[in-house]
């Protein structure tokens, strides 16, 4: 079974992001950047299916191909999956930070030249957050599709998913292939060894371009504005329970 990862480049999750001064966007400058750890998430997920780790038979997987569509120092990004465990890489090169669609249209393009039997990706990228690429990617190979993964068994040529909603836990079979979007109780991600680095320095990242798919990228949408959020009030200190028991009363919540 051939597993397709793919993989962002984003902001550290531990950085603050900061906005740029004309509030076109978020300053990158000297930014340090890493994979978008619910892609992270996923790759320690298709590893596990080739190791046969947790409630996976080992072999599960017998490829895992991580794909990225940015910058050129997303090779970085790709080579820390590789580092994971996964096999060979493929960067499609791009300047521009391209919408979900057109993500969604670049990868289409990727699964049907690498025909992996199962997709699987972070929910959402914590840059843009919108919680779109993998829906969009399913719709557009109409292929089902599971969000969300807390749990992933595969088994009689099906993906079982435990996927969390709203209510609890919902659980899915989806025939492969199939679309698998992971949430953040998945599993943890390992730390690469360094021995691991060494060897994924020799690992095969292919290099594309945008343009070698033939793919319309142009954008749909246009960011008028980006701000920071408020900053918070300062609190109020209070005497005693019966002070803010009162404070409570007053302000509707108690």
């Amino acid at each position: 079974m051939k597993v397709l990862v793919p993989v962002k480049r984003v902001i550290d999750s531990n950085v603050k992001a900061r906005v740029k001064a004309d509030q076109t966007g978020v300053d990158l400058a000297n930014v340090k950047m890493s994979m978008n750890p619910f892609d992270e998430i996923a790759v320690e997920e298709a590893v596990r299916l080739k190791e046969g780790k947790e409630h996976h038979a080992a072999g599960t997987a017998t490829e895992i191909v991580v794909v990225s569509i940015g910058v050129t120092q997303a090779q970085e990004t790709i080579r820390t999956a590789l580092a994971m465990g996964a096999d060979r890489g493929i960067l499609v090169q791009s300047d521009t930070d391209l919408e979900p669609l057109a993500v969604a249209k670049m990868l289409k393009a990727v699964v049907d030249e690498e025909k992996p039997d199962l997709v699987l990706l972070g929910k959402q990228s914590i840059d843009g957050d919108n919680n779109a690429v993998g829906q969009m990617l399913a719709a557009l190979l109409d292929w089902p599709q599971a969000t969300f993964a807390g749990k992933l068994v595969i088994e009689g040529g099906k993906a079982v998913v435990t996927r969390e909603v709203d209510g609890g836990l919902q659980t899915l079979s989806a025939e492969l292939p199939a679309v698998v979007s992971v949430d953040l109780r998945l599993n943890t991600p390992r730390y690469a060894s360094l021995p691991n680095i060494m060897k994924a320095k020799k690992k095969e990242i292919a290099m594309k371009s945008v343009a070698d798919y033939g793919v319309d990228t142009a954008d749909r949408l246009k960011v008028l504005k980006v701000t920071e959020p408020p900053k918070r009030s300062a609190g109020v200190k209070v005497a005693d329970a019966a002070e803010l028991v009162s404070k409570l009363k007053s302000a509707g919540v108690l």
